[in-house]
C-alpha cells in the first residue's frame, strides 16, 4: 500500500480547506464591512455559513462521484463533532455562560432542523425535491432572524481600521473560495483512497477523519471566542454552523446528487446526533452554562463516538 499515495491528497486537502476557509471568511467579512452591510448580516451569512464552507464542498463532491457515505458522514460526523468535541474542548479551557433568550431560539431552531433531516433520511431516499425543502427552510429561517433583528449566528464585529479597497478584499473572497474548492475535491480523493487502503467503509472515514478535518474552521473559531470570553460568539458559531450543515448541506447534496443516507449512518449515527444535541442543550440550560465539567463529558463522549464507529468499521 501506497502510504504517501494516499495521506498526500487527505492532508494536502485539509491544509487548502484551512487556509482557504479563513481567506473566505476574511475576506466576506471585509466585503460587508465595505458595503454597509450590518454585523448581524455578517455572523448570520459571512461566519455561519462561511466557516461551513468546507463541508458544503466536500460532501457535495463527494455525492458527485457517487461517495454518499463520505457525502452524509460528514454532514453527520461534523455535527457530533461540533456539539461533542468543539463545544467540549471550548468549555474546557474556559467556562461559557449562555444566554437563555438565544438558546430558547437557536437551539430550537438547531434542533428542528436536526429532526428534520434525521426524518428525511429515515424515511426518504433523499430525492432531490428534499433537498429543496430543505433549502427552503435554511432560507426561511435566515430571513425571519435577519428580520427579527436578533443574533441567529455566531456574531462577529466588522473590522474598522482596515484600508484595503474592496477589489482586494474582493479577490481575497474568491481566491479562499477556490482553495476551498480544490481542497475539498483533494479530501474526498484521499478519504476515498484511505477507505479502501485500510479496508474501512468510506462511512467510517467520512464521520471521522472528514468531518474533523472539515469542522477545522469551527473548532478555531469557537475555541478563540471561549478565550476572549465570547460565549455567544463560541455556541453561536456551533448552533448556526450545525443548523446549515443538515439544511443547506444536506440539501444541496440532495439536490445535486440524490440518492440513500447508507443504511449504516441512519442506524448507528443519526442517533448519536439527536443525543449530543439534546445532551448540549440540556446542559447549557442547566445554571444557564457550559461548566469545565459539561466540556468534559461532551468530550468523553466524542472519544466513546469515535472508538464505537472505528470498531465498527473495520
Amino acid at each position: 500500500m501506497d502510504i504517501a499515495g494516499i495521506w498526500a491528497p487527505l492532508l494536502g486537502g485539509l491544509v487548502l480547506l484551512i487556509g482557504g476557509g479563513e481567506m473566505l471568511v476574511r475576506g466576506a467579512v471585509g466585503l460587508a464591512a465595505r458595503l454597509s452591510v450590518s454585523p448581524l448580516v455578517i455572523g448570520v451569512t459571512v461566519v455561519g455559513i462561511g466557516t461551513s464552507t468546507p463541508e458544503l464542498v466536500t460532501s457535495v463532491q463527494a455525492g458527485l462521484i457517487g461517495s454518499p457515505g463520505i457525502a452524509y458522514g460528514n454532514i453527520v460526523g461534523s455535527n457530533i463533532a461540533n456539539i461533542l468535541l468543539i463545544l467540549g474542548v471550548s468549555a474546557l479551557l474556559w467556562p461559557m455562560a449562555v444566554d437563555r433568550a438565544t438558546l430558547r431560539r437557536d437551539g430550537a431552531a438547531m434542533a428542528a432542523g436536526t429532526m428534520v433531516f434525521a426524518l428525511a433520511a429515515v424515511l426518504l431516499p433523499m430525492p432531490r425535491w428534499s433537498g429543496v425543502i430543505l433549502v427552503v427552510l435554511l432560507a426561511a429561517y435566515l430571513i425571519w432572524t435577519i428580520r427579527s433583528g436578533t443574533e441567529g449566528g455566531a456574531l462577529v464585529e466588522a473590522p474598522q481600521e482596515d484600508p484595503a479597497p474592496v477589489w482586494r478584499v474582493a479577490a481575497l473572497t474568491l481566491a479562499g473560495l477556490v482553495l476551498v474548492v480544490a481542497g475539498g475535491a483533494f479530501l474526498v480523493d484521499g478519504a476515498v483512497t484511505l477507505a479502501q487502503g485500510l479496508g474501512v467503509s468510506e462511512a467510517v472515514i467520512g464521520l471521522t477523519i472528514v468531518a474533523v478535518g472539515t469542522s477545522l474552521p469551527e473548532l478555531v473559531t469557537s475555541v478563540m471566542a471561549a478565550l476572549r470570553r465570547q460565549a455567544d460568539v463560541a455556541l453561536g458559531n456551533i448552533l448556526g454552523s450545525n443548523l446549515f450543515n443538515l439544511l443547506g448541506i444536506g440539501g444541496v447534496t440532495a439536490m445535486m446528487a440524490p440518492g440513500a443516507v447508507p443504511a449504516e449512518i441512519v442506524l448507528r449515527d443519526l442517533p448519536v446526533m439527536l443525543a449530543a444535541t439534546a445532551l448540549v442543550l440540556v446542559l447549557a440550560w442547566i445554571g444557564a452554562r457550559l461548566s469545565r465539567a459539561d466540556g468534559a463529558v461532551l468530550l468523553a463522549g466524542y472519544a466513546g463516538f469515535l472508538a464505537l464507529t472505528v470498531m465498527a468499521g473495520t
